[in-house]
């Protein structure tokens, strides 16, 4: 309505046809080992921003502080998680490892074309106008301030010693995010986990649900004195196992949810109303999981060069009462985990699951250790 004709079309089509958008801010984020709290800020900030100073919408956003420290928002619905990642990655090891600076901090090389100069983008804004971006901002700016973000550097111990139980790295930390939310909700619940599909041409995710029979067997077991460390450990084993095994086949099209998303549009375009479709697709994910990779270029070695390691990013809870968990494998002995929930919901506290997955990471290695 406001931007369908005239100068204000002209500057949105602009923006439109960008490859990405580019927000310099002038706040300044850092990493500090002894100060947990300035890695979910600046994790934090990247997630959101202030609510005006990100171009959602857009394919991704490069946002540089003011420091010089860099990160992405990336807009989910045209690529994953890793897709993104790789092409970060390769930028910043071409960038470092292969341009290189001058000595004074240039870029080395010559300019072989004169980049067009930056132009300031008009706009025609009314009263009515203005009036409706200032209640999209002020919604907007609720839903940020409503985020609770908080990240876990797990350093005790990673996947080095994961391996040594004869296990999936990713089917044992699934298994402590089970431990850990059963002890913070009373309860299981529907749990996601991405799973990528790129064996497939234009393939995107598969849905595994690591909330198994036998997962939760494992867990009551953990919560059990009477039950042994021998016994904990044969049924982690098999919970991994059937993990495994389902993550295997929703990477090859054997997965349960995109089928019944199809069944779903089906059901749609012949109007047939579906009443275990709609039980089921209605579910709320309180525990939306997932991985990415650390690295996928092959230029970096985190073993040989630890300045390398990336704490990954994170996403917001799918539900309103649950929980979003990005991790990221970092080397054989550091594991990051992005925490958040909504401070609005008084059955979630996203500081209180930190402390419980450190915890229940801890108690699954005790029972190898005992």
């Amino acid at each position: 309505m406001y931007f369908a004709r005239g100068t204000n079309r002209l500057s949105l089509e602009t923006i439109e046809r960008a490859a990405f958008f580019v927000a310099l801010d002038d706040e300044e984020f850092s990493y500090d080992e002894n100060d947990s709290n300035k890695l979910d800020d600046y994790c934090q900030w990247l997630l959101h921003g202030n609510g005006k100073n990100r171009w959602y919408d857009k394919s991704f956003t490069m946002v540089v502080l003011k420091n010089g420290k860099s990160g992405l928002n990336v807009e989910h619905s045209w690529a994953d998680a890793p897709v993104v990642g790789h092409a970060w990655e390769w930028a910043i090891t071409e960038d470092l490892g292969f341009m290189g600076y001058e000595a004074d901090g240039h870029t080395k090389g010559v300019v072989e074309l004169s980049p067009t100069p930056p132009q300031r983008l008009s706009w025609e804004i009314s009263e009515e106008c203005m009036r409706a971006i200032d209640t999209s901002y002020t919604l907007a700016k609720s839903l940020c301030e409503d985020v609770d973000l908080r990240v876990l550097m797990f350093k005790d111990y990673g996947k080095g010693f994961m391996k040594t139980c004869k296990v999936s790295p990713d089917a044992y930390i699934q298994l402590a995010l089970q431990l850990a939310y059963r002890r913070d909700a009373g309860k299981f619940n529907l749990t996601y986990e991405a799973s990528m599909t790129r064996l497939f041409r234009e393939g995107r995710t598969e849905t595994v649900r690591p909330c198994t029979v036998e997962s939760c067997a494992f867990v009551t077991a953990m919560l059990d004195e009477s039950v042994t460390n021998l016994e904990r450990q044969r049924l982690l084993r098999v919970s991994c196992d059937v993990h495994q095994t389902a993550y295997l086949d929703c990477m090859s099209g054997k997965g349960i949810d995109r089928h019944l998303f199809c069944l779903y549009v089906v059901s749609r375009y012949l109007e047939i109303e579906s009443p275990f479709l709609k039980e089921v697709l209605s579910e709320p994910w309180r525990l939306s999981t997932s991985q990415t990779p650390q690295t996928q270029t092959g230029r970096t070695d985190v073993s040989k060069h630890p300045e390398q390691i990336s704490p990954g990013g994170g996403f917001g809870p799918v539900a309103d009462d649950g929980y979003g968990v990005s991790y990221i494998i970092s080397g054989e002995d550091i594991i990051f985990f992005h925490i958040s929930s909504k401070l609005s919901s008084p059955e979630t506290d996203s500081n209180r699951f930190r402390d419980r997955i450190h915890q229940a990471l801890l108690d699954i290695k005790a029972i190898f250790s005992a």
